[in-house]
């Protein structure tokens, strides 16, 4: 038996990092309303405040998807590229 203990990656990582603001990024945009509580400029007609939102849904799946996929690569770099 060995007496060395079991070394094990950080739990901080800049990857984590990166995942956690882009989960972040859409609940900061939505809850600063004062950013976008306005009119102008609207966009074919849409008010402002409608069309920020609807362009954040956009942003927001794209974000979920790169932290998703990051978070993937995480846990197979941790796991020593072991798949399920």
């Amino acid at each position: 038996m060995s007496d060395v203990p079991e070394v094990k990656p950080p739990v901080v990582t800049p990857v984590r990092v990166v995942i956690a603001l882009c989960l972040l990024a859409p609940f900061v945009a939505m809850l600063w309303v004062g950013s976008y509580a306005k009119a102008d400029p609207a966009f074919i007609g849409i008010p402002f405040f409608y069309w920020y939102q609807m362009l954040w849904v956009i942003i927001s799946t794209a974000l979920t998807m790169t932290a998703y996929k990051l978070w993937q690569r995480d846990q197979r770099a941790r796991t020593g590229g072991a798949s399920k």
